[in-house]
């Protein structure tokens, strides 16, 4: 394939309205994209970039039916008479969830399905899988069993499994939102690396903008209100005010830089910070910003809420976690950080009493939680899982809330003034009767730490809090946490691969890797240690980078003084 002036996708005067809504999802959108580009689609949660994905890969309306205005061609078809069928040999998807993309027992056979699907006999099926898999660097995984493979894999597999039906458009639906940042950043890469090297043409929607500019886009398309606010190349939209307009977070190396008061705008390039030449001048403005910020030092109680001596764990007779020693104290907002499978939430079922240490103490206000049930255990560490979806069981929010309650036999009247009281912490007193299939993912969310909330623990564990949730949302979800931790002294655990979470909200980050704590220290430091950021999949920030170019300050002092900043900026 090879990269051309035409237009492979083209959307003229294009409107959709899904049948079972009163008014339309996307208006008037009128978008070219050329054979072999690369492009980036932002929007936040509801802003009709996931309807403009599922116009473009023929989901629409042969799946969501509803009301089209307008043309799309895609590859040459016109997308109302074209089936399913025939835009799946244009466009393969690779969804945001790979497990549920996943049909074989084998990466093989998964990536062969759509070539039994077309009845290719057994050696060309064979020549062609042998061939992706090389392509991808996935030759030694074909025998392995998809669900046994890290994310980054399990991404390259599911990306391979489109490619080998020769599609000319390949479309990523939020490929990083399940990844940690080292196998993200090698996601990306790898995308980009196919598109320039053999000629495909790309579509990636994200939120995590930073890194998603590692694929090297042609063009960012900006999507808010079911309308394109914004068409065009990386460094104008850097440049500009848009991605604050429609709540897409910036690269924090470019927030740095408008903290600081510099002018971007006479930069040719800062779309690439390892890139950035930046003068003398700013440079100097750059570090005596930095050197200014005042840095408070938060005093936390060293009462201690759990305390894990000489832990270890495993599963089937293989070792998970070794010799594992940490404390938490109350008050703390601590996050656990490390590789997909590393033992992240095995550690924290571990703390929750859900699974029991096979060597080892777990200790809870100073007492072995070998002697206390799982109901004792739940009194004072609360878990909360990242789909709330799995957590609810009640139909309205006011039943869902006080459930926890009902079951230890309260009374009514009691368990009224505790609901109301905890749904008005919660911010979510003004929806009380309503049903929850009725909120937004955040705030299904919330619903689920206010049913946690009401049994008064003393600390909650959150699994990926702000997973799959654009920048107005995660700021959201992030603030009341803080809010919570700040009112009531909760102390709160959050297992996370989210740098800017880390960064932003933490004060300490253990990282969890090759079945042992490698650190137990501060994001800052974290952020500044090179060798532990890649032992953990982590990967180098924005931030150390732009501090590695200052010669009066370190990186470590540059990302304090971000961060001190930054909280500062948010706490007013």
């Amino acid at each position: 394939m090879q990269t051309g002036k035409a237009p492979i996708v083209d959307f003229n005067s294009y409107n959709f309205k899904y049948k079972s809504q009163k008014d339309f999802s996307l208006f008037d959108i009128n978008l070219s994209i050329k054979k072999g580009e690369k492009i980036v689609i932002v929007g936040p949660s509801g802003s009709g970039k996931s309807t403009l994905a599922k116009s473009l890969n023929g989901q629409i309306p042969n799946s969501f039916d509803g009301d089209i205005l307008g043309q799309i061609s895609i590859d040459g078809k016109d997308l109302k008479s074209s089936s399913i069928f025939d835009l799946s040999l244009s466009v393969g998807t690779v969804l945001q969830d790979t497990d549920g993309q996943f049909v074989g027992l084998t990466v093989a056979e998964d990536i062969a399905f759509s070539l039994e699907n077309d009845c290719i006999n057994k050696e060309e099926m064979e020549k062609i899988v042998h061939k992706w898999a090389k392509e991808l660097n996935i030759s030694k995984l074909l025998e392995r069993k998809p669900k046994d493979l890290s994310g980054g894999q399990k991404q390259a597999v599911s990306i391979a499994g489109v490619l080998v039906s020769d599609v000319p458009i390949l479309l990523l639906d939020e490929p990083l939102a399940n990844l940690d940042p080292k196998s993200g950043r090698a996601t990306m890469k790898l995308v980009r690396d196919l598109a320039e090297r053999l000629g495909y043409t790309v579509v990636v929607i994200e939120h995590r903008l930073e890194e998603a500019l590692l694929l090297n886009p042609d063009r960012i398309i900006a999507v808010s209100d079911g309308r394109i606010v914004f068409d065009g190349c990386v460094e104008d939209i850097l440049k500009s005010d848009k991605l604050d307009q429609i709540g897409i977070r910036k690269p924090l190396y470019i927030d740095a830089l408008s903290y600081a008061g510099l002018d971007l705008k006479k930069y040719a390039q800062i779309s690439k910070v390892d890139d950035l030449d930046l003068s003398k001048d700013d440079l100097e403005i750059l570090t005596t910003w930095a050197s200014k910020v005042k840095k408070e030092k938060i005093v936390k109680s060293r009462e201690k809420i759990i305390e894990i001596k000489n832990l270890d764990f495993a599963y089937s007779n293989e070792n998970i976690l070794e010799n594992i020693n940490l404390s938490i104290n109350k008050g703390e907002i601590v996050s656990i950080v490390g590789p997909n499978g590393a033992g992240k939430s095995t550690l924290a079922k571990l703390m929750c009493g859900f699974i029991r240490p096979n060597r080892g103490e777990i200790l809870i206000d100073g007492i072995d939680s070998k002697n206390l049930s799982i109901k004792e255990i739940a009194d004072k560490i609360a878990f909360v899982l990242q789909n709330p979806n799995s957590m609810i069981s009640k139909t309205m929010i006011y039943d869902e809330v006080a459930f926890g309650l009902r079951i230890r036999g309260l009374e009514e009247e009691e368990i009224q003034k505790r609901v109301e009281e905890v749904l008005k912490i919660c911010g979510l007193y003004p929806f009380r009767n309503w049903p929850i299939s009725a909120l937004s993912y955040g705030q299904k969310r919330r619903v689920t730490i206010a049913s946690i909330l009401i049994l008064n623990p003393d600390l909650i564990i959150l699994d990926e809090p702000t997973a799959g949730q654009d920048f107005s949302h995660y700021t959201a979800m992030m603030e009341f946490i803080r809010r919570l931790n700040r009112d009531l002294s909760l102390t709160i655990l959050m297992i996370s691969h989210d740098m800017h979470l880390i960064q932003e909200y933490t004060d300490r980050a253990l990282v969890v890797c090759d079945k042992k704590i490698l650190a137990d220290l501060s994001p800052a430091e974290l952020f500044s240690r090179e060798k532990l950021i890649d032992q953990s999949n982590l990967a180098p920030t924005s931030l150390y980078k732009l501090g590695k170019k200052l010669e009066a300050l370190s990186a470590l002092d540059f990302i304090e003084s971000f961060i001190a900043y930054e909280r500062r900026k948010k706490n007013g």
